[in-house]
């Protein structure tokens, strides 16, 4: 059987089951008498619910979630079920302490996405990675005793068997160590939350020990059920506790561009008077100079005149000739030393009015010590930040968080196979290494649309006395083993 046949026999046998369920109308709502806050990070709410006995709900079941009061109701997500407590991810606040909550199970709606999704695996068979889903298939297809025998440790499929989970473990944390390390990005994939804390509380310690900063490189999905695992703080690892972090570093960052853009339009029109204001001063600066220079010509020439009708009477005749073949004489000279006289009193005056000019000018020109280096830091900003109207655009922008983005920048994303299969944020990102933990308890169909988001490698590990103990990779009961 090939990969596309099996994908096909199991959006049948999901199909069938989701038409059962909604005949038999199982997805009856649930009612929880008693609810608390457990913890919140960013946008997501963890509450306890306390349900009826008998009531079971699997894990990542989508639910409705009603309040008995007057506030609106929201979505939510079944993280684990311990006897009557459920603990349900919620999307928005319902209160600490809700007096009592009505939950409405989606169960058609899960079967019907994860069915949808293994669908677009068969129709776009081009994008997706089905030649690495054929290794799977043996696996999900063989008899149990031919399974025994499928042992792989290729560069393609690996298989990490063993009875010892601590081994099995320790092996898994050190391979993805090593890949984070070759800069690979890796899906890992547990089948409940319980089990994701603890190899993520397990792989983080291992990267810790090698020198890595695990807080940049590793992401888990869903809101972490533990608290700390093998020494490490998980709230710190959680996606949507790295989101909120991200974001409103991004806001605070955002408001700060916002101020130092004010305050640029606040000094603009300021600056721009003082400019203007030196442009002035400089012109008359110059002005200054030219009189000052016509003034000591002038000068020059006076004292020239003067000189000359001191001497007038010592000088020869033949210089007195030559003085009048030119129209130098007492009279013309007395004439040229009261026009330069006349001149010198008006270069005087203008100058007065120049410098007076000046006086007033520079102070006006100035620009205060404390607003220059302001002055300077500002128009450097906004000059590395593309100019005005390029901040105009960055505050005009919403505050859109681009998830996709956001966990394409994470070397290990954690989550449960449920997840994968069903949020429609995972058909748009792809992996190279999927790590399917304890996966003789992950479903089939879980399994496959997994598979199909690598490109290089799988890795399966677990117990093989799992795989007929489970039960997961056959037909029966798909309808409750979908969420695994």
């Amino acid at each position: 059987m090939t990969a596309k046949e099996l994908i096909e026999l199991w959006v049948a046998r999901l199909e069938g089951d989701q038409q059962r369920i909604i005949d038999a109308g199982q997805d009856g709502a649930v009612a929880a008498a008693e609810a608390r806050l457990v913890r919140a990070i960013g946008g997501l709410h963890l509450y306890e619910c306390i349900v009826p006995p008998g009531v079971s709900l699997s894990v990542d079941l989508p639910l409705s979630i009603v309040p008995s009061d007057e506030t609106d109701p929201t979505e939510g997500v079944v993280l684990r079920q311990k006897g009557g407590a459920l603990l349900v991810q919620a999307v928005d606040s319902l209160g600490a302490s809700p007096s009592s909550v009505t939950l409405i199970p989606d169960l058609a709606g899960l079967l019907s996405t994860s069915a949808n999704r293994l669908k677009d695996m068969v129709a776009k068979a081009d994008a997706q990675s089905l030649g690495l889903s054929e290794r799977v298939v043996p696996w999900l297809t063989a008899p149990e005793d031919a399974r025994k025998m499928l042992a792989s440790t290729s560069s393609v499929l690996t298989t990490l068997w063993s009875e010892d989970r601590s081994e099995r473990r320790h092996k898994l944390a050190s391979l993805a160590t090593e890949l984070i390390r070759a800069n690979k990005r890796i899906l890992l994939i547990s089948p409940d939350h319980e089990e994701s804390d603890d190899s993520v509380g397990l792989i983080a310690r291992t990267m810790k020990a090698s020198g890595l900063n695990y807080k940049t490189w590793i992401s888990r999905y869903e809101m972490p059920i533990t608290t700390h695992s093998h020494g490490v703080d998980l709230q710190e690892l959680g996606f949507e506790a790295q989101m909120h972090q991200f974001y409103a570093r991004s806001q605070t960052e955002k408001a700060s561009l916002r101020r130092k853009y004010e305050r640029f339009r606040e000094l603009a029109p300021f600056l721009a008077g003082k400019v203007q204001k030196q442009k002035d001063l400089d012109e008359v600066r110059l002005l200054e100079w030219r009189l000052v220079t016509q003034l000591r010509d002038v000068q020059a020439r006076l004292a020239e005149v003067g000189s000359t009708l001191a001497e007038y009477e010592t000088l020869t005749l033949f210089q007195r000739l030559t003085m009048q073949a030119v129209g130098k004489n007492v009279e013309s000279l007395t004439q040229y030393r009261a026009l330069y006289q006349q001149q010198i009193d008006g270069l005087s005056q203008e100058l007065d009015l120049a410098k007076d000019r000046i006086r007033q000018l520079v102070p006006e020109a100035a620009i205060p010590r404390e607003l220059r280096q302001e002055a300077e830091d500002l128009k450097e900003a906004v000059t590395k930040l593309g100019g005005t109207k390029k901040i105009r655009e960055l505050l005009a922008a919403e505050a859109d968080p681009n998830r996709q983005a956001f966990i394409q920048n994470r070397r290990l994303v954690a989550a449960t196979p449920v997840r994968v299969a069903s949020d429609p944020l995972f058909s748009r990102v792809r992996f190279d290494v999927l790590i399917a933990d304890e996966a003789p308890r992950i479903g089939a169909a879980s399994l496959l649309a997994a598979a199909g988001l690598v490109r290089e490698r799988i890795i399966m590990s677990g117990d093989p006395r799992d795989i007929a103990a489970a039960g997961c990779w056959t037909a029966q009961d798909t309808s409750v083993r979908a969420a695994g």
